[in-house]
């Protein structure tokens, strides 16, 4: 006669990453046209959102223009930084952009 045994289950629990938010900084170097151009490119704003999160970082020094998984977060901020204005035969640079967890 064989024993009922009872089963071993394990329970597996997937830990989700918080949600991360790209930060768009201001700067006082780059045009706000170039600005607006970046943001419709990487993030896909139409050209209204590109300008009011270009205004809000302009007025208050940063706008959240982005929340998700960190790995898109952080690919988001190096496309974003991967952009440089060129004036006058003159590099400024990428624009200031960062990452930090969303509260």
């Amino acid at each position: 006669m064989a024993v009922a045994q009872p089963e071993n289950r394990e329970e597996v629990r997937t830990e989700r990453q918080p949600p991360y938010h790209v930060i768009l900084e201001n700067d006082d170097h780059h045009s706000m046209e170039f600005v607006v151009e970046v943001l419709c490119k990487v993030f896909g704003f139409t050209l209204e959102k590109s300008f009011q999160s270009m205004m809000q970082a302009h007025e208050t020094g940063r706008a959240i223009v982005w929340t998700g998984a960190k790995e898109v977060a952080e690919l988001k901020q190096e496309q974003v930084q991967s952009f440089h204005e060129k004036r006058a035969g003159k590099d400024l640079g990428p624009l200031g952009c960062s990452i930090e967890p969303a509260a």
